[in-house]
């Protein structure tokens, strides 16, 4: 079960935060280059979604909307139900992560991997985390602003701005400026890239200096993060459970239903933290902490259950469900986290 190298170095972003936050004018500083980080990393994903190609991938709509359903409806109301586990197993703030992390739109790159190690649908598994993603841009902050209230901005004119700005307008003018940049991002892949990733490590940097500054990490004990593993087992559990068996019952083949799986069970790290800086501000850090875990948790149980998936032996495809529409998904890769 690999540990994700990028999480050694997110967390070790954490403990420089936690011996040398940045206070004063490097807090001002570090404050504004992450909002140019946000808005930046937004701007790529807009560059690297291929319109044309996305919307070709509708063809293959019910695969779509089980994702779309999975990540934006399901795994919301089972972060709703984690309420009655306040105060005994979650705090407070830490619950209000828990949910954040229900509402974060799928994954891309490690549903492909994943998907692909697994001999799946691919294609679909791309449409599927791109169409997430996208979809998450404006589903993720109006559910949040719905669902945690005040602790995400609500619905005041600020917050909303905040959102239009450092969200959606990169996105659109990444689009725009696709058909003149797109070369060249495709072209520069790994080292933007790189350049994703440093991006979100400022993000991190910043949301966990505004905590030690603070002093709100006074508030997580060894219990309660001990608590909080717990429920994002359960929960990681079910969604994938829920997942396979699902698309059973609504007669998927089996290509199908693993794509179903890795996209429909997965929340995007890279997506959810620009996110959480924009909605929560100088809470930010606790509410990135459930997904922080989560993450690494559904890379170490996806992982084997890619590889026991790759020794099943391939299934006969029924008169109900021809293959070839099971594969009419085309799609583009872009980043995920």
């Amino acid at each position: 079960m690999p540990i994700d190298p990028y999480i050694l170095l997110l967390l070790g972003t954490v403990g420089l935060a936690a011996l040398l936050p940045a206070r004063g004018t490097a807090a001002d500083v570090s404050s504004g280059a992450s909002t140019g980080a946000i808005a930046f990393l937004f701007f790529l994903y807009g560059a690297r979604l291929s319109t044309r190609e996305a919307l070709d991938g509708l063809k293959h709509w019910r695969l779509h909307v089980t994702v779309l359903a999975c990540t934006f409806v399901v795994f919301p109301l089972l972060g709703l139900a984690a309420r009655g586990l306040v105060p005994v197993f979650l705090t407070h703030p830490l619950y209000q992560g828990l949910l954040f992390l229900t509402l974060v739109p799928s994954t891309i790159q490690s549903s492909i991997a994943f998907t692909s190690i697994a001999r799946g649908n691919v294609p679909a598994a791309i449409c599927a985390g791109s169409f997430s993603s996208l979809a998450g841009i404006v589903i993720t902050p109006l559910l949040a602003a719905t669902l945690l209230g005040s602790s995400a901005g609500g619905f005041s004119a600020d917050s909303l701005l905040k959102i239009v700005l450092q969200l959606l307008v990169p996105f659109v003018a990444g689009q725009v400026l696709r058909r003149w940049i797109g070369g060249f991002v495709a072209r520069h892949k790994k080292v933007l890239g790189l350049v994703d990733r440093g991006s979100i490590l400022l993000v991190v940097y910043t949301a966990f200096s505004e905590g030690m500054v603070q002093g709100i990490w006074h508030q997580v004990s060894p219990v309660r993060l001990a608590g909080l593993l717990a429920v994002e087992a359960v929960l990681l559990a079910v969604m994938l459970a829920l997942t396979w068996y699902g698309g059973k019952a609504l007669r998927f083949d089996r290509e199908d239903r693993i794509a179903i799986q890795f996209a429909g069970s997965k929340k995007s790290l890279a997506s959810g933290l620009p996110m959480a800086s924009v909605l929560f501000g100088a809470h930010a850090s606790l509410a990135v902490l459930p997904l922080m875990l989560f993450h690494q948790m559904q890379l170490m149980v996806c992982a084997v259950i890619a590889k026991r998936r790759s020794r099943d032996p391939r299934e006969e495809v029924t008169p109900s469900e021809p293959a070839a529409a099971s594969r009419t998904a085309v799609g583009t890769g872009t980043h995920s986290g």
